[in-house]
């Protein structure tokens, strides 16, 4: 399954719980949506947040999540990765959700970004471009 389609998979879930089904799915969800909308506005992109994190001491984290050694991270690891980069507030405004929830949700979000686009770390896609995409098919479910 890729990204995209877990993704949207979060989204589905979330649909679920909003109508009445479990709770504990919505955050992702909209955590996720806010995570892809943030990222096209980032400096740098995800590029600019894996400098965060390597700014901050944690690229062995990041080659951790790249190679899908660590699969998730968490949030104390969000909250010292991201320290100072605004991206945390910017998601969890996003998504309509606390900052505390956001760093929660990022925590398994992130991580599977990270895999994803990136390759042992180093490597990030262009600056925008696959958060619209994202963006395109959460529309469909939130």
């Amino acid at each position: 399954m890729g990204l995209l389609d877990s993704i949207e998979g979060m989204a589905r879930d979330g649909m679920g719980a909003q109508q009445g089904g479990e709770q504990g799915t919505a955050p992702n969800a909209q955590v996720a949506g806010g995570l892809m909308q943030a990222l096209d506005e980032h400096p740098g992109g995800l590029a600019g947040v894996l400098q965060h994190f390597q700014n901050n001491g944690m690229g062995d984290q990041v080659q951790g999540w790249a190679n899908g050694s660590q699969p998730t991270a968490t949030p104390q690891q969000m909250n010292q990765g991201l320290a100072g980069s605004g991206l945390v507030e910017s998601v969890a405004a996003k998504a309509g959700v606390s900052p505390q929830v956001a760093e929660m949700a990022m925590a398994t979000i992130l991580p599977m970004v990270i895999s994803h686009f990136t390759q042992g770390g180093q490597a990030a896609p262009p600056q925008s471009g696959f958060g619209g995409m994202a963006s395109q098919i959460l529309g469909r479910f939130i």
